[in-house]
């Protein structure tokens, strides 16, 4: 299959239009002069995404950003295209490129909030405000704690903020979606773009920081009424995405941790748990870390916000009532979950009651019996039900609940504890280490029954390490002992104490070596300053401790400079290589093909190994990738992991794309039984008419002594696997014939062409 489609293609490309996306493709847009990636750039890209197998390319904001913005989620104007990606005009040759190549644009819409730049550069509404305070036009559009703030909107950097910021990032200014007007006036672009069929579906950013997001859904779906909507939703625990949001599902983060969990060993979990207290000093479990984390958050970064609910709490209840404050602290705290989606004027739903009960009851392990009382009177405000209810603290609650778990857990507690990096990702939880074939079965079972358009993926623009990291430090969990080998040789190379590094940070160091390998300085130093300030613990970015971090960072560039121990680390990551590939292609193959719309975010068809942001958003080789699709595509065999992984993700799109009735909604998710001494080390589950096979825990399997005598029940019919082109006979496959080439195999009965 050549880049170019053929005059055929195009046509049957017209036809899927209208159809749901089979699989995405995330672009990072940049207008910065250094590093520009904007219309242009990205319409360059159709012919190798549609040869990839993608139905639709999905941008980062295209919204006119704060000059020199790198990712566009600093929105000025909501009005106007960006003139640093290149303007209406630029946009519209992408659209048409992209739509000659059989593919549709998927855009991420910032409703949440706009930027408060410099005075210059403010947009003429927030301009307004600012002069003319209350009585502007436009001061309803904007979240303003005017009481607080003395009449007047207070700009960042000239006093404590009062408005509502987008988590405890001053220079974002929160908006009022539940305004009509301002839903209609930074609504018009999309509105625009979709009726003139220049797009087709949106990724909504942050919907939890609104008053009301199932209301502000179902005015969106009015704007998008046959579009892909998806939301940017974090998950907890068992919580679901609210069965009555107008929406397909959400951007896949609570698919990322199961898949992820699936090539974690469980029995890795003690081992690495007393090796971390052990080295660290540390506590043996997160929730602990993560009380402390939301505890930081609520008394420093978020303080704001916090107490203008507390405010609002006064106004409602009173002010001889000292307690209710401590205990609003303490619920806040012990939230469950981001939110409670309590709507005013309406009957809580059971799970906000849930919630609110199961918050309620660890808050009294904190608190003295004689403010239980009052625990229950919030417990009572924040459902509306009782005496006394009030509109604005229902709301004002859920929009505080929400920044104080992504800024206190995800954003401190997950830089504080390191039990096992590659688990510290957004929308998961540190304290699973690891997850079964019967849960991830169920989970699969679930969205093809409840959320089928639901969003998959293994890596995004937000998450802490992409996904091949995580797939390299799977492998500890197999060979813990190794591990403590190695990390306490490294630890005491120079000898004991030579580290400045607090021993939480110092285990961090050594994961993100092993798994990122090999580092430069220059990425290794930006990472490090970003997880000390995160963590919070020695230095911060509000109150920074410039020796200590210099102290930090001259260690590692002397890790980096010493031969004898980069020597050493090589050897080790290479020890770890053959069974890190099996990871990342499982993962991957899993990735694409369970139930949902599987995403690839920008590189990873090759393997990903970039930090958090902004590591993960710098340039991509796409000349480099052209390259060795080309190659697979005229007869080439794999020659090295890039090319397996790039081989596994295009055959699984292309195989999606061309067979929707297999993978898409009212296909099955059906488990596919394993037989014999390594059946746990097979995860295969049947779609439509194909079947997905992967390894798992290839060191276990490797010390078992392969797979000798395991086999797969798929039936009586002759398969090829799309994969290597290999033809295997049922009804029962051989597990050593099945894996003869690579640790994954895609099964398509044997009479279906390519």
């Amino acid at each position: 299959m050549s880049e170019e489609h053929t005059a055929e293609e195009a046509v049957a490309a017209e036809e899927h239009f209208t159809a749901p996306p089979s699989g995405t493709y995330r672009l990072q847009l940049r207008g910065t002069p250094e590093g520009r990636f904007g219309f242009a750039e990205a319409a360059a890209l159709a012919p190798y995404l549609a040869a990839l197998g993608v139905s639709h390319v999905y941008l980062s904001p295209i919204s006119q950003a704060a000059p020199g913005s790198a990712h566009g989620y600093d929105v000025v104007d909501h009005t106007r295209l960006s003139e640093e990606l290149g303007g209406p005009e630029a946009f519209g040759a992408m659209a048409a490129r992209f739509r000659a190549h059989g593919l549709r644009l998927l855009v991420d819409v910032v409703p949440n909030h706009m930027a408060f730049p410099e005075r210059r550069d403010l947009s003429p509404a927030l301009a307004d405000v600012l002069a003319r305070g209350p009585e502007s036009a436009h001061a309803a559009w904007f979240d303003v704690d005017w009481d607080a703030g003395g009449g007047r909107l207070v700009p960042p950097g000239e006093g404590e903020p009062n408005f509502r910021r987008f988590f405890d990032i001053s220079g974002l200014i929160g908006l009022r979606q539940e305004d009509p007007e301002v839903f209609e006036r930074t609504h018009g672009l999309p509105r625009e773009l979709i009726e003139e069929g220049l797009v087709d579906g949106l990724r909504v950013d942050h919907p939890d920081g609104l008053a009301d997001p199932r209301g502000y859904l179902r005015r969106l779906a009015e704007v998008a009424p046959e579009g892909w909507i998806v939301v940017e939703k974090i998950t907890e625990g068992e919580e679901r995405l609210p069965p009555d949001w107008p929406c397909a599902g959400t951007t896949g983060y609570d698919s990322l941790g199961m898949v992820g969990g699936l090539f974690v060993d469980p029995d890795g979990e003690k081992p690495l748990t007393d090796l971390y207290a052990s080295l660290t000093g540390g506590p043996d479990t997160f929730a602990g870390v993560a009380r402390g984390g939301r505890l930081h958050a609520a008394r420093h970064g978020l303080k704001p916000e916090v107490d203008r609910l507390v405010r609002v709490l006064r106004r409602v209840a009173g002010t001889d009532r000292p307690g209710l404050e401590r205990a609003l602290v303490e619920l806040l705290v012990e939230m469950p979950v981001y939110r409670a989606y309590v709507v005013p004027g309406e009957d809580a739903p059971q799970r906000a009651v849930d919630v609110l009960e199961e918050a309620a009851n660890r808050a009294r392990l904190h608190l003295p019996r004689e403010l239980h009382g009052d625990l229950e009177t919030l417990v009572d405000l924040a459902l509306g039900r009782g005496e006394v209810s009030d509109a604005e603290f229902i709301v004002r609650f859920q929009q505080t609940t929400a920044p104080l778990a992504a800024k206190g857990v995800e954003d401190t507690a997950f830089y504080r504890w390191n039990r096992m990096a590659a688990l510290n990702e957004v929308g998961g939880d540190p304290g699973r280490f690891s997850v079964g074939q019967a849960d991830f079965h169920s989970h699969c079972i679930r969205l093809a029954r409840d959320w089928p358009l639901t969003m998959t993926t293994l890596s995004t623009h937000d998450t802490k390490r992409e996904e091949d990291v995580r797939a390299w430090l799977a492998v500890l969990a197999e060979l813990p002992g190794e591990w403590a080998e190695a990390v306490d040789r490294w630890w005491n190379w120079w000898g004991p104490g030579a580290s400045p590094m607090e021993p939480d940070l110092e285990y961090l160091f050594w994961q993100t070596l092993v798994g990122a390998w090999p580092l430069t300085p220059d990425r290794l130093t930006e990472y490090l300053t970003k997880a000390m300030r995160e963590a919070k613990t020695s230095t911060s970015w509000i109150d920074q401790d410039a020796a200590y971090e210099e102290a930090v960072l001259a260690y590692a560039r002397r890790v980096l400079a010493d031969p004898d121990l980069v020597t050493d680390m090589t050897s080790f990551v290479r020890r770890l290589a053959p069974y890190a590939r099996v990871n990342t292609l499982g993962q991957k193959l899993v990735q694409l093909a369970m139930p949902g719309v599987p995403d690839v975010y920008q590189g990873c068809e090759l393997t990903g190994l970039a930090l958090v942001d902004p590591d993960n958003r710098r340039p991509v080789d796409y000349g480099r990738r052209r390259e060795k699709l080309l190659r697979l595509d005229t007869g080439r065999r794999p020659k090295e992991v890039d090319d397996e992984k790039l081989l596994v993700t295009s055959r699984t799109l292309r195989l999606r794309r061309s067979r929707p009735g297999w993978f898409g909604p009212g296909s099955r998710h059906e488990p596919v039984a394993a037989r014999g001494p390594a059946a746990d080390h097979v995860v295969a589950f049947a779609r439509g008419e194909a079947v997905v096979v992967a390894t798992r825990l290839p060191v276990g399997l490797e010390r078992r002594g392969g797979w000798a005598g395991t086999t797969l029940d798929v039936g009586s019919v002759g398969w090829r696997d799309v994969l290597t082109g290999a033809t295997l006979w049922g009804p029962e496959l051989e597990a050593a014939d099945l894996f003869a080439h690579l640790p994954v195999a895609l099964l398509v009965p044997r009479a279906i062409d390519r």
